[in-house]
């Protein structure tokens, strides 16, 4: 896979949880950090998502918000 987005994580699909037309699909990147993305559920079909399945989360953001406590 080749993509212009810098922010390529690869993980274990957690759940899939459908809704009506969008599924929230889990994605844990490393122990205990999870990425929630929210996507079609004709994505899901067509990426064949599946729990315990490898993914990728892919973020492409144009702003970056740097916070401290």
């Amino acid at each position: 896979m080749k993509i212009s987005a810098r922010n390529v994580l690869k993980g274990t699909v957690l759940s899939v949880d459908k809704g009506a037309t969008t599924s929230h699909v889990k994605i844990e990147i490393s122990p205990g950090q999870v990425v929630t993305a929210s996507i079609t559920n004709e994505a899901v079909e067509s990426l064949k998502l599946v729990a315990g399945g490898p993914a990728y989360a892919v973020i492409k953001a144009s702003d970056v918000m740097v916070a401290v406590d």
